[in-house]
């Protein structure tokens, strides 16, 4: 028999009313929702502004959990649904011309990547990125950044294996394009 998940019980002292449970449960979570809302927006400021959308909704809907899913597959649903609303609401407002910021914030790098080859590529990374459709990046993101199997990214978008690994072909080989024309 598995051992309990630590969440479960996280969960339920969070829907009791225990804040400190709630408050852990954000301090463990809340990086991972970061790193995803920031590859998939490209820029800090809509990754935090993603990031405080999730927690709101994990804080209004926890008492929802089913306990079907871990934890984690559950908040990832949540942060990849909200970025790409976040995404189609910026594209609109782009398309009206009520776009806020059209530059990306690429400075916060510094603290992240040591040294200024480092950092280079991984700006160039995510300027590519940003050229993806939202569904292929969010399966490159999710495979190369954070590791997961086609089963765990099945799980989470409801999407089947097969149409995932489509995705990512597609995204590979457009990523591989972008970066042979840029040399």
């Amino acid at each position: 028999m598995a051992a309990p998940d630590p969440d479960f019980e996280l969960i339920r002292r969070a829907n009791a009313g225990d804040e400190a449970a709630f408050n852990d449960i954000v301090k463990k979570y809340q990086k991972k929702i970061y790193w995803h809302a920031r590859r998939m927006t490209g820029n800090h400021l809509d990754a935090d502004e993603v990031v405080q959308e999730v927690l709101i909704v994990i804080y209004n809907n926890l008492s929802k959990f089913r306990f079907q899913s871990s934890l984690y597959t559950w908040i990832y649903r949540i942060t990849s649904t909200r970025t790409l609303n976040f995404l189609n609401r910026s594209k609109i407002k782009k398309l009206l011309g009520i776009e806020e910021s059209n530059a990306f914030d690429l400075s916060s790098n510094e603290d992240i990547i040591g040294n200024i080859e480092q950092k280079e590529k991984f700006a160039r990374l995510e300027e590519l990125l940003q050229q993806l459709p939202a569904k292929q990046r969010e399966i490159f993101i999710m495979r190369n950044f954070d590791n997961m199997s086609y089963k765990e990214i099945s799980e989470i978008t409801g999407k089947t294996e097969g149409g995932l690994k489509a995705n990512y072909f597609h995204a590979v080989n457009k990523l591989m394009e972008m970066m042979k024309e840029n040399e």
